[in-house]
């Protein structure tokens, strides 16, 4: 029984201890978290720490709303007028003889003022929203091209420890034949040299690529993906067919900087408005009750300033004209707007021609170059300058390739940005 009971104690220990041991055994069967473009968008605009600060800018205006929609709080007033202090003056008579007042007064605005400042208010918080919006336009350009930045880094990264493993390869054989007497021991010891060049490559792609994933997980939020995570996404040729005439018309419905610009028209337009009902003079009421020797009485009492020398003329003025700067601001922001549109269109033609140029037989050439000369190297054919140089065009071919088509897609993302949509034809 009791053999019984210590062999069940055994299997509950390891059953916990399988249960504490399972997250880590599927994390690495799992391997690291890989994310793609539009998660890594959706991860900034959730966790990105200025994005969030920008917003909390949205919620000051609303707090501004409720201020501004508030009513003026009554006046509560009490005086007390010819309390005797001489000890021998203190009795009841002459207490009866002094004068008690209690009064109660409100202001009442006119002109519609707390309808004016609230409206003014949610002007402003319209505004507010759109550029918090435009602010999330930017940071989304920003991972974007941090992104591709990473791919690129790992696709050099690829690209160096395949030419390692390629060459390691040439340097294995070139060691036979030196072995056998076919090559020199000067173009032996050239060829493993020309190997620290290949082992160089992978090491500084290898920190460009964690240096590329530290700054895209700044954008994101450090917090909100793993240490070791990674990206996931073809990093390849799209072409993107477009009207520049439609994309800049897209963008002056879209982009929401210059829906701000406009947006500022109408704010300014209600502090106009506001100033002219300030101008208007309000009235203050009050009523008060007295007593005094036994007598009770009421007095209504009303005071409205006389608008002989302050009528807000100032304010009303500088709100007018603020009225004209937003419409000339509305003005550059569509100059803005198009010429944005203008300049990532033209970036994309010209970047597309490049990477179109490479793919019409640059690449296959000088793979086929390289082929071609480490099979007659190889054999005996070709000398190894020859070879040395055709491996050299390769890659600096490929590098290029590559940097060419990140900057095509930067392009592309540069356009998305201008246009203000990420959906492009």
């Amino acid at each position: 029984m009791r053999v019984q009971l210590m062999r069940s104690g055994f299997v509950a220990i390891l059953i916990f201890a399988a249960a504490l041991l399972a997250p880590d055994l599927r994390a690495q069967t799992q391997g690291p978290v890989r994310i793609t473009l539009d998660q890594a968008i959706q991860l900034a605009i959730q966790h990105n720490h200025n994005l969030l600060a920008a917003q909390t800018t949205i919620q000051q205006n609303e707090a501004e709303e409720i201020t501004a929609n508030l009513r003026p709080n009554p006046v509560f007033g009490a005086d007390v007028v010819g309390l005797p202090l001489t000890p021998g003056t203190f009795t009841a008579n002459n207490i009866d003889a002094t004068e008690f007042d209690i009064g109660l007064g409100y202001l009442f605005e006119r002109g519609k003022k707390r309808q004016h400042r609230l409206q003014a208010a949610k002007d402003a918080t319209t505004v507010t929203r759109s550029q918090v919006t435009d602010n999330e336009r930017t940071l989304t350009f920003q991972v974007a091209s941090q992104f591709i930045t990473v791919q690129l880094a790992e696709s050099t990264l690829a690209l160096a420890q395949q030419d390692l493993k390629s060459f390691q390869n040439t340097v294995d054989i070139s060691e036979a034949r030196y072995k056998a007497g076919d090559i020199s021991e000067g173009d032996y010891l050239k060829i493993k040299i020309q190997l620290l060049q290949f082992q160089s490559d992978v090491t500084q792609t290898n920190l460009a690529r964690m240096q590329a994933l530290v700054g895209l997980r700044q954008l994101l939020g450090y917090n909100a993906v793993p240490r070791d995570y990674d990206v996931s996404g073809d990093f390849d040729y799209i072409p993107v067919t477009m009207r520049l005439e439609d994309l800049q018309a897209k963008a002056l419905q879209n982009r929401p900087d210059f829906r701000a610009a406009q947006q500022g028209i109408s704010s300014a337009k209600s502090q106009y408005e506001l100033q002219r009902a300030i101008a208007k003079q309000d009235v203050t009421g009050t009523l008060n009750f007295t007593h005094i020797t036994g007598y009770n009485s009421a007095s209504i009492i009303v005071s409205v300033p006389l608008p002989i020398f302050d009528r807000n003329q100032g304010e009303i003025a500088r709100a007018n004209y603020v009225i004209a700067q937003s419409r000339e601001l509305e003005l550059a922001a569509s100059d803005q707007v198009m010429s944005d549109v203008l300049n990532a269109y033209e970036g994309v033609r010209d970047n597309d021609q490049v990477v179109t140029l490479y793919r019409s037989g640059y690449l296959d050439q000088a793979k086929q170059s390289r082929d071609i000369a480490e099979y007659a190297y190889k054999k005996g054919a070709a000398s190894l300058l020859d070879f040395l140089d055709a491996e050299r065009s390769y890659r600096s071919t490929e590098l290029a390739y590559r940097q060419s088509l990140a900057s095509y897609l930067s392009a592309v993302e540069q356009l998305r940005e201008a246009v203000g949509t990420r959906s492009l034809p």
